[in-house]
């Protein structure tokens, strides 16, 4: 006996798509990146070596990436197609996330880190196998970072939604470690860090104070070596800061001191702040003054870099400059340090456990009511009257009691 099977209430489109998912065993939008780049002649240079290494390949396995090419009148020099180097950097163009243009325009000034197909290798070490990517609020660029090299983002030139785009860069992006171009994508030494403040364009009161007290010149001098890291408050942050602090009212000296506070005698990308392992951290005031003193501690907090001086706490805002052996970045407070703002009797930006920072209390330090640091307490320890009224009190009971002896002693006389 036949048996039918009716199809009719089944919708035949969706079935034979189900089928066809079932049955593939191979992606549906493999990536053929010879293909997809041979109609873009300004890019020939940079495709041809994607083709002779084994990055292609690596290419048409993945989905849901980004890749960033160097146009060829931006391609300086080529090193040989042979060289294991040469794949490693290509594979560090390659972003496994997908980013198209809005997506972009909505990475925050601090900057976002994204991993390249280079960290999948095992030949990078720590963080160093991904990409600090900013946005510039005022212009609005896109900047893609890496320890040794930046390259700014220049356009678009192809998209398959939500499986590859492809931007152009003006700059080839190097790997920390690798000697390739290191000469011409590394900053020259004396970089003009008040200039480079200035441009960020929210930074005028902490490249005045640089510039006034000549500490400047000291990290200039310092960019060589291990590096340098700044950590500059905005101008909010000098505005917001309480008057209480007496930050004003420091002599110059002083002052120089808290600025060399704020700088790190090593580069630390953004990457490797947020995965610091020693989170201690010595600053220039530390060379000066002595092992142990005038310390940084960095820590990762609610998914950005925290520096707590024991006295405040702030936390990287943006990356102003990225480059060995410079990194700049902006915070969102002064960094006070506790040698010369941790004796003071009031509890100002103290942090309460885990939930934040603790609102500083409405009350202007003075000479009288902050003796440790502003000289030998006065006579004065409390107020007058109190003095008077604690003084005259035993006189008191003792008049009472002169009265109270009379009295008696009036009353037997009379009695007899």
């Amino acid at each position: 006996m036949a048996i039918t099977i009716s199809f009719s209430h089944f919708t035949p489109t969706p079935f034979l798509y189900f089928l066809l998912l079932s049955t593939c065993h191979s992606p549906i939008f493999a990536i053929n990146i010879t293909n997809l780049l041979s109609s873009y002649p300004q890019i020939s240079d940079f495709a041809n070596l994607l083709s002779t290494t084994s990055v292609a390949d690596d290419l048409a396995q993945r989905s849901s990436i980004t890749l960033l090419i160097v146009p060829n009148n931006f391609l300086r020099r080529a090193p040989p197609s042979s060289s294991t180097n040469l794949a490693d950097v290509l594979r560090y163009h390659v972003l496994l996330e997908y980013f198209s243009w809005p997506d972009l325009r909505l990475i925050p000034p601090t900057g976002k880190l994204v991993t390249t197909l280079f960290q999948t290798t095992g030949r990078a070490p720590n963080n160093f196998g991904s990409v600090n990517i900013t946005r510039n609020v005022n212009s609005n660029s896109v900047t893609v970072h890496s320890p040794t090299s930046n390259a700014t983002i220049l356009g678009l030139l192809k998209t398959l939604p939500y499986n590859i785009s492809v931007f152009t860069v003006d700059s080839l992006l190097v790997p920390n470690g690798f000697d390739l171009m290191a000469s011409e994508t590394r900053p020259p030494l004396g970089l003009n860090i008040t200039k480079t403040l200035i441009d960020g364009h929210n930074f005028n009161v902490a490249a005045s104070m640089l510039t006034a007290s000549g500490v400047e010149e000291e990290f200039e001098r310092d960019e060589g070596g291990a590096g340098l890291t700044l950590f500059v408050p905005t101008d909010e942050a000098f505005s917001d800061m309480s008057s209480s602090m007496k930050f004003q009212s420091l002599p110059a000296e002083k002052k120089a001191v808290v600025l060399r506070f704020h700088v790190l005698h090593s580069y630390y990308p953004l990457g490797s702040l947020e995965s610091i392992v020693n989170p201690v951290q010595p600053t220039l005031a530390t060379e000066q003054n002595g092992a142990g003193s005038f310390t940084l501690n960095i820590s990762r907090v609610n998914g950005s870099v925290g520096i707590n001086t024991g006295v405040v706490q702030a936390s990287v805002t943006q990356t102003v400059f990225d480059q060995n052996p410079v990194a700049i970045f902006g915070i969102s407070k002064v960094l006070l340090p506790q040698e010369f703002f941790g004796k003071n009797p009031v509890e100002v930006n103290k942090p309460i456990g885990n939930s934040g920072v603790a609102s500083p209390p409405e009350i202007s330090l003075s000479p009288e009511n902050s003796p440790e640091i502003y000289g030998p307490p006065s006579h004065l320890s409390s107020p007058p009257i109190l003095d008077t009224v604690v003084s005259s009190a035993p006189a008191a009971k003792w008049k009472k009691g002169i009265f109270l002896w009379c009295i008696g002693f009036s009353l037997l006389v009379a009695i007899n």
